[in-house]
């Protein structure tokens, strides 16, 4: 099966990635966007873009209409890349239904690990440890009482559907319980239009491990080894490092091994993330992502493996490139997430228009983005500007490329949590490798950064500031 033209069903950096994977394989791309991207990167960069409407989300989130461009601009595959529909089964369904192939798993898959429930019980037939919890969902506060009680505070309560840190709140006690259960519930209803909610046994202060895997429908299952993710601020990743620091080389077998039986488990094919929660020697399954994930670029960088292409590979029904025996991993690679936010003034977006954008280079330095000069960053998606991702062969190198890189980097226009990183990377413990999720709220005080600009910055934004208010 040859795959020809593959619609991108999202957009931003994302797109970007994906258009040019197509670019490399001789495959036509075609964007779609809604009127607040008109002049966004990925419609600038395909061969073919259509709009979805004007209003900023509706386009996005409408499976229907995005099948039906398809359909009509004679594509024969579908790309959901992350956010959005990336794991919205119904999305799969349509496809299968008008003959599109979509580069994911098959809706069943996305359904069953979509269901935190139904994905614990499939990894505790599996033999893959999970954090103690209710069996299933909670049918009531007093059920979540008694489980808690029997599992012992603190908790997690959790969204059945929920994912990318949301639908979650830690219970230290019955009355944060009895606070947050509906709170959860109403968030839950909101953002997957589910109710069901479940509790977990709260893993204190763990780091956040996660594995890399891909799977053909030949039988073959490997993992391109993992990330550490627990430099994190409310459950949302900000810096992403491959492979993690603090794993001995038998922890990383370990894990690895873990996450091909939960892919093989339930018959996944294609791209996924398999995550997991590390304390001392004890590993507990978490979660698993049916789609390519973020943070993806580290994993490309110490592996040398094309994931995207891997992915777009799977769906047309061809057998992996590599054998798990294939995949060596070399080096550290770090991913910061530059985000439109302003970190002195709790992370508040700063959306506006972009004046100036000067993108690091060198060795080693690796930048994903669809931001640009000029480039107007709307308030309706999510606040990330780029990931800037770095590669050196040692942990120490790695973070002094990375100071440089950020050094050299310039966004001006907007408020972003460039100079915060910085901070981060001076820190001792981060340096030390000796972190996890408590990082961000231990260290306060790498908030309180000071104005780094140059001469040369200020200079600019003083000029961008006298012409925007003569309106030139």
């Amino acid at each position: 099966m040859t795959i020809k033209k593959i619609l991108i069903a999202n957009r931003g950096e994302i797109a970007v990635r994906i258009v040019r994977a197509c670019a490399e394989m001789g495959i036509r791309s075609v964007a779609v966007y809604t009127e607040p991207d008109r002049y966004a990167l990925h419609v600038k960069r395909a061969d073919e873009s259509y709009s979805l409407g004007d209003d900023p989300l509706a386009g996005y989130l409408n499976p229907h209409h995005i099948v039906n461009v398809a359909v009509e601009t004679g594509c024969d595959a579908l790309h959901p890349g992350y956010g959005f529909l990336a794991e919205n089964p119904e999305l799969a369904e349509i496809c299968a239904q008008r003959g599109i192939i979509f580069i994911g798993p098959s809706a069943s898959i996305i359904r069953r690990m979509g269901d935190k429930t139904e994905a614990r019980q499939a990894m505790i037939q599996a033999g893959v440890p999970v954090t103690p919890g209710s069996e299933g969902n909670l049918a009531s506060l007093d059920e979540a009482k008694s489980e808690a009680a029997r599992i012992g505070y603190p908790i997690m309560l959790k969204a059945t559907s929920g994912g990318g840190g949301r639908g979650i709140r830690r219970c230290d006690d019955e009355s944060e319980l009895e606070h947050n259960y509906h709170r959860v519930i109403s968030e839950a209803t909101k953002a997957f239009g589910s109710a069901d909610v479940f509790l977990e046994k709260c893993i204190v202060n763990p780091r956040h491990i996660e594995v890399q895997v891909l799977a053909d429908r030949h039988g073959n299952t490997i993992h391109l080894f993992e990330r550490d993710c627990s430099i994190q601020r409310r459950n949302q990743k900000l810096i992403e490092i491959a492979p993690s620091p603090q794993l001995t080389p038998e922890q990383r077998a370990y894990v690895g091994d873990l996450a091909v039986r939960a892919a093989e488990a339930v018959g996944y094919e294609n791209a996924g993330t398999v995550e997991f929660l590390v304390t001392g020697n004890q590993v507990y399954f978490m979660e698993m992502n049916t789609r390519i994930q973020v943070e993806h670029t580290i994993t490309e960088q110490i592996t040398g493996v094309d994931i995207v292409r891997e992915q777009i590979r799977i769906a047309a029904g061809e057998p992996l490139t590599y054998r798990q025996q294939d995949i060596r991993h070399q080096g550290f690679a770090l991913q910061f997430r530059i985000n439109a936010e302003d970190p002195k003034n709790n992370f508040l977006p700063s959306f506006g228009k972009i004046s100036r954008y000067y993108a690091p280079g060198g060795p080693g330095v690796r930048v994903d983005t669809a931001i640009y000069t000029g480039y107007t960053i709307p308030p309706y998606f999510d606040s990330m500007c780029l990931k800037l991702v770095v590669w050196n062969l040692t942990w120490e190198e790695t973070l002094n490329r990375a100071s440089r890189a950020l050094n050299d980097m310039r966004l001006q226009g907007i408020k972003s949590t460039t100079a915060y990183y910085q901070n981060i990377l001076q820190d001792p413990m981060f340096r030390s490798g000796e972190f996890d999720t408590s990082f961000v709220d231990e260290h306060p005080e790498l908030l309180q950064y000071s104005d780094k600009s140059s001469p040369e910055d200020i200079a600019i934004a003083i000029a961008t500031a006298i012409a925007a208010h003569a309106g030139l």
